[in-house]
């Protein structure tokens, strides 16, 4: 049994992880002779002071007659990644640092996945024609209030992609017209809004954003200087795929408003990841996934639509919820969601999910992913040659970092990482670069970074398939 504190809220001081038993008598588990000496806590090294700017004030707490500061130790259990035992499905013989590809999913939220899976195989006429309704409407209901939006604006697809057909397979375009976008998208989108622009004789415009970025402003500034007479809309990122990157998308939604432009975001990254606010965010439709960083199971995202653009927007599958016999109080559901035999259950998990994060202060086990994104990143960019593509900060990087990296054959590169030193990390090409990604979540510790570290020096040592020399 660990050391008791007494009338301790961890609410005030920004405990992490859930480790705690009760708010008025918590205990914390003896980690190591380092952390803990009889009743003394030792503290970690202080943080430096943007980090100290975000800390909880400074409170004094008792144990026996040790004194120490709740600033330190909000500090310590920020740092102490990663969580254990882990409650992720995933090979425990697998470093696994590609988070941002599929998401994994926690054991809890997986045996709802299950439970739901079973009451539909035990009768499913019951489940798809009677509950199943009902099961989707409560779903939706705790999905809108998670990423604050009407519960009628949004419908489930089953990934970001699905949802982006939707827009631009209807969005009104005519010959001539323009859809601004970067050249950092994701390259399933890209081709979506490529097909459709050309199939109706306007542009898909992908505006070069220059890399290295030195500022959000300037960032903003190259952006909407792409904007001519004959643009129609803004499509972009709100975190990238390839380059990992935070984009300022409520300084260019609200620039673009301004100019009369419809705003669509591609959020495939953002639940889970970053706080989400529909209703503050300039955003006509936002796409996100539910399966990535909200940990639910494969297969379940959203598509939000503002109210006034929702007749816009034909469903892809037209079935049951057009011209319906008994039609709800909303066309967009309609629509969208009665689409024949499938099996919904990923998406009936998303409250499950919810409180997952809730009793585990994910918020906090977020911050200290970010927090090891960051500490890392120079080490990596040093051992590799390479220069950081954006500013090592919280305003252009989450949970994952992408670094520019020289080889001839990535695919190899990426196998030869699996097979012989069993990482699962992204490697991902970008224009003429290719970008090696790590992606942390609360099952990576800094051990992780260390053997992803020695496994690329060993690689460039012994193999061709990695250069750490930066070729100028």
């Amino acid at each position: 049994m660990g050391p008791q504190f007494k009338n301790f809220d961890p609410n005030t001081v920004g405990i992490s992880f859930g480790i705690f038993a009760s708010l008025d008598s918590v205990s914390l588990p003896l980690m190591s002779a380092q952390t803990f000496v009889g009743a003394s806590f030792l503290a970690p090294p202080r943080p430096e002071p943007s980090l100290r700017s975000v800390l909880p004030p400074v409170v004094k707490c008792e144990m026996g007659s040790a004194h120490f500061r709740a600033a330190d130790f909000q500090y310590f259990c920020a740092m102490h990644l990663p969580i254990s035992p882990s409650p992720f499905l995933l090979d425990p013989n697998i470093t696994y640092l590609n988070f941002g590809a599929f998401g994994a999913c926690p054991r809890p939220i997986f045996e709802d996945y299950q439970q739901w899976q079973r009451e539909l195989e035990l009768e499913p006429a019951q489940f798809i024609n009677v509950n199943g309704p009902r099961y989707l409407e409560q779903s939706r209901q705790a999905l809108a209030a998670y990423i604050r939006c009407d519960a009628d604006d949004v419908v489930y697809t089953t990934n970001p992609s699905y949802g982006m057909n939707i827009i631009a397979r209807s969005f009104p375009l005519r010959p001539g017209d323009e859809i601004l976008s970067t050249d950092l998208e994701y390259g399933a989108c890209d081709r979506t809004w490529k097909y459709y622009c050309e199939k109706k004789g306007a542009t898909f415009i992908r505006r070069p954003i220059r890399l290295p970025i030195t500022s959000k402003e300037v960032l903003i500034t190259d952006f909407l200087a792409g904007i001519t007479p004959r643009t129609k809309a803004v499509f972009l990122s709100h975190i990238t795929s390839s380059t990992a990157l935070i984009l300022p998308i409520r300084e260019i939604c609200a620039a673009a408003k301004q100019r009369g432009l419809i705003t669509i975001i591609d959020g495939a990254h953002t639940p889970g990841h970053l706080p989400l606010d529909l209703r503050d965010l300039p955003a006509d439709i936002y796409a996100g996934a539910c399966h990535k960083w909200m940990m639910t199971p494969k297969g379940s995202s959203f598509l939000y639509v503002k109210k006034e653009l929702q007749p816009l927007f034909d469903p892809l599958i037209i079935s049951w919820g057009f011209d319906s016999v008994e039609p709800s109080h909303a066309q967009f559901l309609d629509y969208h969601e009665r689409q024949g035999t499938r099996d919904f259950s990923a998406f009936l998990t998303i409250p499950r999910s919810i409180e997952f994060m809730r009793e585990h202060q994910w918020p906090d086990v977020a911050a200290a992913c970010r927090r090891l994104v960051r500490d890392n990143a120079i080490r990596f960019c040093d051992l590799l040659g390479s220069e950081p593509i954006c500013p090592i900060s919280e305003d252009f990087l989450g949970q994952m970092f992408a670094i520019p990296i020289q080889t001839q054959d990535p695919d190899q590169l990426k196998r030869c990482l699996f097979q012989t030193h069993r990482i699962e990390i992204a490697i991902n090409r970008h224009g003429n670069r290719n970008l090696l990604r790590y992606s942390i979540n609360a099952f990576n510790g800094p051990d992780d970074l260390d053997r992803l570290f020695a496994a690329l020096q060993e690689t460039a040592d012994k193999t061709a398939l990695l250069s750490l020399v930066h070729a100028h």
